[in-house]
């Protein structure tokens, strides 16, 4: 059975379009990593989460990905903050109790956090495959908008099913 590593932050919900518009526009601050890292570490990532969209039914299909027992299926997600990680943990075991959460420092690559060679990563940041891909893992782009950046894209976690590397 295949690695597969699927991050948290645009690809399971929403938390970053609200964040960089609230920075950006209410704050009139310039969207850099010092004043995003400011706001997430100074925010009720509880609360945050409960109000934060899903994307394009991402449980549903991380439950048809889980049930098609194609791939050893975890989440790889950076935080900001203790919190953050307990929150995102927190949030997931309301949907799955047996499926790994990894929460990785931000200042760590998520490379350093697990063995990549030959593993998945669906990310929607193109820095993170691109790291992943030159440590020998796979890396398929998650984008609604279908943007593939040079790699593989899916806008449905499960459309990894479909492709040949499922197999």
């Amino acid at each position: 059975m295949k690695q597969l590593y699927i991050d948290f932050d645009g690809v399971i919900l929403d938390t970053i379009t609200y964040p960089y518009e609230y920075v950006g526009k209410s704050l009139g601050l310039e969207i850099n990593s010092e004043n995003m890292g400011k706001f997430y570490s100074e925010l009720d990532w509880n609360q945050f989460l409960k109000k934060m969209p899903i994307i394009n039914n991402s449980i549903e299909c991380i439950e048809r990905i889980i049930k098609s027992k194609q791939f050893e299926v975890s989440i790889l997600t950076h935080v900001t903050t203790l919190d953050e990680a307990i929150e995102k943990v927190e949030y997931i075991r309301k949907y799955f109790k047996d499926i790994t959460v990894i929460p990785v420092p931000r200042k760590i690559s998520k490379t350093k956090m697990v063995y990549t060679e030959g593993a998945i990563l669906i990310d929607d940041f193109a820095g993170n495959l691109e790291e992943w891909t030159e440590a020998g893992g796979i890396g398929i782009r998650f984008s609604t908008k279908l943007s593939s950046k040079g790699y593989p894209v899916i806008d449905y976690l499960d459309q990894i099913l479909e492709l040949e590397l499922a197999v």
